[in-house]
């Protein structure tokens, strides 16, 4: 991944991702996922991390629920909107492969399509950065792109993208020191040709 292309990609749209979640917040999640990352990462004691968070509409939802959660973007534009738009948790400028946050410190990781622009040979690094930062038993809630043909990129809105098989990436989740504790995989009935997919891992 070109942190940089990326950055410049979401930096050019940031504005009409900040209206449409600031209009629907979560409205246009599944409500099956918004029952998957509540589960697993509302109800702790220590602070959680949402990686990529964009314009911080789960940030705030998870503050809300009584989360002690920080938002983290690469884009300087969504972490200044979020600020603005949801003045309660924290948002911090940087990028989930390098952030200065010590071992095994946070109890929960959301990474909700953030890390869909990797190139496969650097998702193993990434997960093992992520398995870094939870103490153990803390929960990764991992939200992506799902396809049945292989791991396969694609033409994504922004940038390019891949779909990953739930069972590779579930695989991949296992060699950087996961264990599987839930997943949910549909259709998209607004985009057929859209396979969602998450995964909730424990650090094991």
């Amino acid at each position: 991944m070109d942190l940089e292309v990326v950055r410049g990609a979401y930096s050019a749209v940031a504005a009409r991702y900040a209206e449409l979640f600031d209009r629907s917040g979560l409205d246009h999640e599944d409500g099956e996922d918004v029952a998957l990352v509540e589960r697993h990462l509302t109800g702790s004691s220590g602070p959680v991390l949402d990686l990529g968070c964009g314009p911080g509409q789960w940030t705030a939802h998870l503050h809300a629920l009584g989360a002690d959660v920080t938002g983290v973007d690469v884009v300087p534009e969504f972490v200044a909107h979020a600020r603005a738009a949801h003045p309660g948790p924290g948002f911090v400028l940087g990028s989930m492969t390098g952030l200065d946050v010590p071992a095994h410190s946070v109890a929960g990781v959301l990474a909700w399509y953030s890390t869909i622009h990797l190139l496969p040979s650097e998702l193993d690094g990434v997960l093992t950065g992520f398995r870094r930062l939870l103490a153990p038993g803390g929960t990764l809630v991992l939200g992506f792109f799902g396809s049945d043909d292989g791991v396969v990129p694609f033409d994504h809105a922004v940038t390019t993208a891949h779909r990953w098989p739930v069972d590779v990436m579930a695989r991949r989740l296992a060699g950087a020191g996961f264990t599987e504790l839930e997943r949910v995989q549909r259709v998209s009935a607004a985009r057929p040709d859209r396979r969602h997919a998450a995964i909730a891992a424990r650090a094991s």
